[in-house]
């Protein structure tokens, strides 16, 4: 029996489920993953747990991109997700909805370069149930991040995604479950 959820105390975060994200590291099931999280939202949002949407943007010129760093020198060459970039929308099938709160960040980690902390703090979440792309990157951050901070984890395995398998496999099978619950998507849904 998956152990309950306190929605007073909970908070999804759904991250960097952006256009340009979805269609490069969904796993091959882009319409699969999405649905799978949409179920997650509606479940979540019938229960009175806030949905915090978390992606990666930059203003235009991106000053938050040092030369020095390897991995966003890329994406600042590339022209992606800077202000007004189609390819940063949230993907419109989970869109947020009134009462949703979107935060952006500036690195890897849901909480580097945003006010993440402040949010989830102001609101008491002591609980923070990620889904994200990729999970080698935004998820793994995170969750290494969030542990520190002293956060409750849950890990919705089935919606998260990766462009390696393996790589997915084994974060959410012998890295994660170190430092979080990892549950399906259904298995969320039941312990709210």
């Amino acid at each position: 029996m998956t152990e309950k959820i306190d929605p007073a105390r909970a908070a999804v975060l759904i991250m960097d489920y952006q256009v340009g994200i979805v269609a490069n590291f969904s796993g091959g099931d882009p319409a699969g993953l999405l649905a799978r999280a949409q179920t997650v939202l509606k479940a979540a949002r019938s229960a009175g747990v806030p949905v915090i949407h978390v992606v990666v943007g930059f203003r235009p010129g991106y000053p938050e991109i040092s030369a020095r760093n390897a991995s966003f020198s890329g994406v600042k060459k590339s022209g992606l997700f800077a202000a007004g970039d189609p390819r940063s929308e949230i993907d419109p099938a989970v869109a947020p909805q009134a009462g949703d709160i979107v935060v952006t960040k500036h690195r890897v980690s849901a909480f580097s370069g945003s006010d993440l902390e402040m949010v989830v703090r102001s609101k008491g979440i002591e609980t923070l149930v990620l889904l994200g792309i990729a999970t080698g990157g935004v998820v793994l951050s995170t969750v290494r991040q969030a542990a520190d901070l002293d956060f409750d984890l849950v890990v919705l395995s089935d919606c998260c995604a990766d462009r390696d398998a393996e790589v997915h496999r084994c974060l959410v099978e012998k890295v994660f479950p170190r430092q979080a619950r990892v549950l399906s998507a259904g298995e969320f849904c039941s312990s709210l």
